[in-house]
């Protein structure tokens, strides 16, 4: 917390919960959830103050939530969670969905053993390193888009991709929303934005996106895996990237927009970076329209990989990615602000629910569930570090109860990437990933100093927070065999 604030109050509620009481100008309670390990890196940042500012905004319900994997971010901390009534003024701010809109997690599962991939693991990385751009501004120069074709995008999301022929008509069943954001309109996207996205649609991006080819090596729901098709020892490829420079240029875009539009509508922020603007006014009309273009941009970024990554498959085994079963288990979204219903002091309400770095972790029985899921939950998706592991995970009642319906998204960084160079100088990373039996592609050395796995928090100890407090249920660990990082 900075020193010229007053410290904040904070109270354990239980083992895996922190109450920040009502004080100043809070308009509601704000909740933490973390054991004591992990509060203690939390309190080392600006988290727990932003979980603070957060819940002066107007319109704010419920209370201002905090997942375990939470860190300092732009206004909203990364692992925030707030949800606003616009019958209650309540408001829609870019600091809120984050810069990387609609970033999310995919992830395939394959009928490939351990044992089946291993002896071709390197030759695998080399043609995923090659077959998908990865890195600052890299963009994929066999597949530069005109306009008109970005603007169907916008509009259409993963749909677009799968009418042209990458992917399957059954892959957007397993996308979040069906992997597009109606209410989208490119109209609100700047000429600058649709340029940046021209050569985008399907790569990687940087720092902490990524490709990981890994296995299923522990399994805690044995029913519920099997019907997400990841038994142990299944090789599956997880897929981390979102809306790269055009979600970018949007976020970019409107925050001055919302600065002003704040002021004009005499909003009192307590950080700046909280521009925002109240539900109902034409400022945030037009941002909604434009972040959900964005978001549909991102579906359609990672159902492209998806298919770029099926194409190399094939080509490294000989088979056709059906033979491989290469099939979609998820596409699950962890930066955007979408209007859902939830029951607040004992009233249903249509809400604007902001995740930032938060993953939706809706229930059984949810009706936004697919048939496919409806019994399950929806699978929640969160990656560790590229040397330890990550988990499955499926939503819970508690969750939707809680924090509605929203969970962690990953492990979450304990170390700047500054830091991190700093501590890995000198040594051969490539040389230690390898004796882990790990194969790394990166566009730079540098990105793999800032993604070192100690730069992170254990995610085992974020996600067993997540599921003893009964917002997640654990259903299976991966391991990484291969990572390609931007």
């Amino acid at each position: 917390m900075s020193k010229t604030e007053p410290s904040l109050e904070v109270r354990r509620l239980d083992e895996y919960r922190w109450l920040i009481p009502r004080q100043g100008a809070m308009r509601v309670e704000g909740l933490v959830f973390a054991d004591g390990r992990l509060m203690e890196q939390i309190r080392g940042d600006e988290a727990v103050r932003q979980v603070a500012n957060v819940a002066m905004l107007p319109g704010i319900v419920g209370r201002s939530i905090g997942m375990p994997d939470i860190h300092w971010g732009y206004g909203f901390a990364i692992g925030g969670v707030a949800a606003f009534d616009p019958e209650q003024g309540g408001v829609v701010s870019p600091g809120g969905v984050g810069y990387d809109i609609n970033c999310g997690v995919r992830l395939l599962r394959t009928d490939l053993s351990v044992d089946d991939v291993r002896s071709r693991l390197p030759l695998l990385m080399d043609e995923l390193f090659r077959s998908i751009p990865a890195g600052v501004g890299r963009g994929y120069k066999k597949f530069v888009l005109g306009p008109g074709v970005i603007r169907k995008i916008l509009t259409r999301g993963a749909r677009w991709a799968v009418e042209e022929g990458f992917g399957r008509r059954e892959d957007l069943d397993r996308i979040e929303s069906g992997g597009v954001l109606d209410g989208a309109d490119p109209d609100q996207v700047s000429e600058r934005a649709i340029h940046r996205g021209r050569d985008q649609v399907g790569t990687v991006g940087s720092g902490n996106h990524f490709i990981e080819v890994g296995w299923v090596d522990e399994v805690y729901d044995v029913s519920a895996a099997h019907v997400l098709g990841l038994d142990p020892g299944t090789v599956t490829v997880f897929i981390h990237s979102g809306s790269r420079g055009l979600g970018y240029q949007v976020c970019d875009d409107y925050l001055d927009i919302m600065l002003r539009a704040a002021r004009a509508h005499g909003i009192d922020l307590p950080d700046k970076q909280l521009a925002c603007a109240p539900l109902h006014t034409a400022e945030a009309q037009r941002y909604l329209g434009a972040m959900r273009a964005a978001a549909n941009f991102a579906f359609a970024n990672r159902q492209m990989m998806g298919h770029r990554v099926r194409a190399v498959f094939e080509k490294v085994f000989g088979r056709s990615e059906a033979d491989l079963g290469m099939d979609l288990v998820y596409d699950v979204s962890h930066n955007n602000a979408k209007f859902e219903r939830h029951v607040v002091d004992g009233r249903e309400r249509d809400l604007c629910v902001h995740r930032k770095g938060a993953t939706r972790a809706f229930p059984p029985g949810h009706p936004d569930l697919g048939d496919r899921f409806r019994e399950l939950g929806q699978p929640v998706l969160i990656p560790g570090d590229m040397g330890r592991y990550s988990y499955v995970l499926l939503g819970t009642q508690g969750a939707y109860d809680e924090t509605f319906g929203s969970t962690c998204h990953g492990a979450g960084r304990r170390m700047s990437r500054h830091q991190a160079k700093r501590e890995t100088r000198g040594r051969d990373l490539q040389r230690e990933f390898r004796e882990q039996g790990i194969e790394v592609r990166a566009s730079s050395g540098a990105t793999v100093a800032e993604e070192v796995p100690e730069a992170y928090k254990d995610v085992a100890d974020v996600v067993g927070v997540v599921h003893q407090a009964g917002i997640g249920r654990k259903v299976a660990r991966l391991r990484p065999l291969g990572v390609l990082k931007g």
